[in-house]
């Protein structure tokens, strides 16, 4: 490994490959955890060798060699080799960390400038400082279009509304740029401002905004009435971020003031998040079996079960795809093989990998596989996704935005509300079915 991984780190090494929003991790911990393991060598104290040897000894100590690449003994060369050079810039550092990273031939092992590492941490946190909008970016047109502002925010207020398109930023033309360039215009510090250049069919805008902390609401719930007046409980869950459980169980207790016959959960393009969040929201809705269990490559084998406080037990319907991933696959996985409900969609992303986010001396930071999880039957999902009890694939005839989902408009939505039918009128006919008998004995 060693003799074909050294000539990577000479000179002026190739960017990796930008890993998309759907295989971002799970997040287990945020924290240094500098302990050293016994025959592994002390931190080195110069910076920027001490990011580099710090980045070593995470892989050294908990790395889940998932790909066959890792071997400890060549770790160990490499090592003498990295600190033998001379870094005379924090880029010169990072470049080598990721050549070293590259080695693993891991996606999801990867470091961050602490640019991103910042912009990371504010996706899972569940806040944001900015002004409140939803952004896509119309591949036909190239323009940045706001698919809606969030309710409260500086957006919402200042009448910023859904389909404007985003012409200026702060007078930077913002034709053909991209979301992410765009955001981070967008985004800056509590209570300073931003001028959006605003196209509303003809008209033309120009509105100052002041910029605020907004929290980013992950679910989106709703009562759904079929034909026959039966009332479906949609929900959809958007990413597992710092507030998703609570904003779950916020929504199943609403709704179950208003008395739905079945839920709808839909998971589809959730690209995962907080792995705690996953398993505080499958405990929502399952009230007594494993929900998910992980291992670390020392073996330990951490179950994790649901606690006996279900919110409800009415018939559901999980809809998932090939964007339901991490997190996401745990919830389904825990939903389906505990016979709480059925999948319905397309097979999931595949993502059975754990990852540990560790901050660095110099504000950058990495994400480290450091667990692979397990379904309740054991199933390692990881490269082969969860298969839906029921396919359904999207029709595409017409393209489906955002505010589609989960209305008539949407085919796996109505192919998931007619099995979640089919499933009510079974638990109604067990129930009647258990009435007569009980009648029938009493008469006897």
């Amino acid at each position: 490994m060693f003799n074909k991984l050294y000539p990577k780190l000479k000179g002026n090494l190739a960017k990796l490959t930008s890993i998309t929003r759907v295989s971002l991790l799970i997040v287990v911990t945020i924290t240094p955890s500098l302990a050293i393991p016994r025959k592994a060598p002390l931190l080195i104290k110069d910076s920027p060798k001490e990011v580099i040897d710090q980045v070593w000894q995470i892989i050294y100590r908990d790395y889940l060699d998932a790909n066959g690449k890792y071997d400890q003994s060549d770790w160990l060369v490499l090592r003498k080799k990295l600190l033998s050079n001379k870094y005379h810039e924090p880029s010169d550092a990072h470049e080598a960390i990721k050549g070293m990273l590259s080695s693993l031939d891991d996606p999801y092992t990867r470091f961050l400038d602490p640019k991103d590492f910042h912009e990371m941490r504010i996706d899972t946190s569940g806040e944001l400082t900015g002004i409140g909008i939803q952004l896509s970016l119309d591949t036909k047109t190239n323009n940045l279009v706001v698919i809606s502002p969030i309710e409260g925010t500086p957006a919402f207020n200042a009448g910023i509304k859904p389909n404007d398109i985003i012409i200026s930023i702060d007078g930077k033309d913002a034709t053909g740029m991209d979301i992410d360039s765009a955001v981070k215009l967008i985004r800056g510090k509590k209570g300073t401002s931003v001028t959006l250049g605003i196209l509303r069919g003809e008209q033309s805008l120009e509105i100052p905004l002041i910029r605020t902390r907004i929290e980013i609401r992950s679910v989106i719930s709703r009562i759904n009435s079929t034909q026959d007046n039966i009332k479906i409980g949609y929900i959809r869950l958007k990413q597992f971020n710092a507030n998703a459980s609570k904003e779950m169980r916020d929504a199943i207790i609403d709704l179950e003031k208003k008395n739905p016959s079945g839920y709808v959960l839909d998971l589809r393009g959730n690209p995962g998040g907080l792995l705690e969040a996953s398993i505080q929201i499958a405990r929502h809705w399952i009230d007594d079996g494993i929900i998910v269990s992980t291992k670390t490559r020392g073996g330990i084998n951490d179950v994790r079960r649901a606690n006996g406080n279900a919110l409800t037990d009415k018939p559901m319907v999980v809809l998932v795809n090939e964007a339901s991933a991490s997190a996401s696959e745990i919830v389904a996985g825990a939903i389906q093989d505990n016979k709480r409900g059925l999948l319905v969609g397309k097979k999931t992303f595949g993502k059975g990998l754990v990852q540990s986010v560790r901050p660095l001396a110099d504000g950058s930071g990495i994400t480290v596989t450091v667990a692979k999880y397990l379904t309740p039957n054991g199933t390692d999902i990881n490269k082969h996704g969860i298969k839906p009890n029921i396919e359904s694939p999207m029709n595409l005839n017409r393209r489906i935005y955002s505010y589609d989902l989960g209305t008539k408009s949407d085919s796996q939505y109505v192919s998931g509300e007619k099995t979640l039918i089919k499933e009510i009128r079974l638990e109604l006919n067990k129930i009647l079915s258990f009435r007569t008998k009980e009648d029938y004995s009493y008469k006897l």
